[in-house]
């Protein structure tokens, strides 16, 4: 199965239908939670379109839709990511447990929002593909996430760690929200250490 990376810096209607019906997808399980709620992802969407360097990245398959500007929109996304640059003194440094060094925050970072692949792509390279693609270019040195670390099993954590991320923090758990992890690596590892 191959899929091919699309990047998009703005959401039109069929982008965005795309990308809520493959968040849908993926998180089917968990819909019934508030924070997983299609409509509260899609507010949180929203307002990270609305953000500094907006970027997402929806896997198209040829066999599965058309590719952008074709005739009929797009297709339905294997996966997805998205990412909004986040400066010093953002809201994004101010939810972790404990205070950074300005040193850590004094210049931005690109903060991955969301990755998600469907069911029927997992463990074929997608994610892993998506997440690249969405990295590719990007004028930031480092990119950060939060993850659940108790999610699969402890499996999406030590995933993350295989493609370079180390933890550094973690972010209090909320009446919507458990416990995260907070990880960071280079964009391009091999130019930092």
């Amino acid at each position: 199965m191959t899929v091919e990376p699309h990047r998009f810096t703005a959401l039109t209607a069929d982008v965005r239908q795309s990308l809520l019906a493959a968040y849908a997808d993926v998180r089917a399980p968990l819909l019934d939670r508030p924070n997983y709620r299609l409509e509260a992802f899609a507010e949180r969407l929203d307002q990270h379109a609305a953000a500094p360097g907006f970027t997402l990245v929806l896997a198209l398959s040829p066999a599965r839709g058309q590719a952008p500007g074709t005739a009929g929109g797009i297709g339905p996304a294997a996966g997805y990511a998205y990412g909004t640059t986040v400066g010093p003194g953002d809201g994004y440094w101010q939810r972790l447990a404990e205070p950074l060094p300005a040193c850590f925050t004094a210049t931005p970072v690109l903060a991955l929002r969301e990755i998600g692949v469907r069911p029927t792509w997992r463990g074929t390279g997608t994610a892993r593909q998506i997440h690249d693609a969405l990295l590719a270019d990007r004028p930031e040195r480092r990119v950060a996430l939060m993850v659940n670390p108790l999610a699969g099993e402890g499996k999406v954590l030590r995933l993350y760690e295989s493609w370079g991320y180390r933890g550094y923090n973690s972010q209090a758990a909320t009446p919507l929200s458990p416990e995260l992890t907070a990880m960071i690596r280079p964009i391009h590892p091999a130019t930092l250490t």
